[in-house]
């Protein structure tokens, strides 16, 4: 009985050594998108006014925490029985990815036009509020929708490192990359839009301009807005790539598609251009349904 026990114990000890190597494995392996899903949800998660930020980054991360638990169950059963629908999903996202990624550099080439401000100052700060809110709600509906998509692809590609293995190792290493995935990502973009703050209270440790702590202080403070504006533009191109990537690795004739270009150019422009195709449509069917339902 006793040698059975300790048997049990060394079986429980090499299938957790096994479930690290493979975590480690997988986590590499996902390491670009994880990169991707930064730069995305850090651009996703500025923009507020800074008492709102870390509120809209908490719901973010939970609606990103339940998008794991959504897609953990679905990516195994797919995987196990239909194949063919972890494919179809990833590349509608990628379609989703490319339309968004595509829209955004449309809209910095030709920006939203207001129209002239006809009402009082009364009516214009109402509006302010309830605009304000209504855009938090939208943008982090926005990002949640935007996280289920690049929580697939991180799933997927994890889930691919462990096929073949039993059932329990693929739960526990999958879930694994989605736990850093979730912690991770969020952890640094909450860190990204506190910067200024962290940067603020250095400077008030000492009065003395020379100090290290006041010059790194102003440092953080300066460099904020210049992180913000990159993410914006990183954020959009790895949009734009991470749907190219779907495209090229899961459609058959695209595999040799402008081959002779460095891999994530081509991505970038697999996915420009399929952002440039779903964004037609989209105008399209909206200018149709203004005709028709006009």
């Amino acid at each position: 009985m006793a040698s059975g026990f300790f048997a049990l114990f060394d079986d429980i000890a090499a299938l957790m050594d096994d479930v690290v190597v493979m975590s480690k494995i997988s986590t590499k392996k996902t390491a670009g998108i994880l990169g991707d899903d930064l730069a995305v949800n850090a651009e996703k998660a500025t923009g507020f006014l800074a008492s709102r930020e870390l509120p809209v980054l908490w719901a973010i991360t939970k609606g990103s925490a339940l998008n794991k638990l959504i897609i953990l169950p679905i990516a195994f059963l797919l995987s196990a029985f239909a194949p063919w629908g972890v494919t179809l999903a990833l590349i509608l996202g990628g379609v989703y990815l490319a339309f968004e990624g595509f829209e955004k550099v449309f809209h910095f080439f030709f920006p939203y036009k207001h129209d002239d401000e006809s009402v009082i100052e009364v009516e214009e700060v109402v509006l302010s509020e309830e605009e304000s809110a209504l855009a938090e709600k939208m943008k982090i509906k926005s990002a949640i929708f935007t996280d289920f998509i690049l929580s697939v692809e991180i799933v997927i590609i994890a889930l691919g490192t462990v096929i073949g293995k039993p059932l329990l190792f693929q739960i526990i290493v999958v879930s694994i990359v989605a736990i850093i995935a979730t912690v991770g990502v969020y952890g640094i973009v909450a860190l990204i839009v506190r910067m200024d703050d962290f940067g603020l209270k250095l400077v008030r440790l000492n009065d003395n301009k020379k100090s290290v702590s006041y010059i790194f202080g102003n440092l953080l403070i300066n460099t904020l807005p210049w992180v913000i504006r990159s993410l914006s533009v990183i954020g959009t191109i790895a949009l734009l790539m991470v749907a190219g990537g779907i495209f090229v690795h899961n459609i058959d004739f695209l595999h040799h598609f402008l081959e002779i270009l460095p891999g994530f150019i081509r991505d970038f422009i697999v996915g420009l251009i399929v952002g440039f195709l779903a964004f037609l449509l989209v105008k399209l069917l909206f200018f149709i349904k203004k005709r028709v339902f006009k």
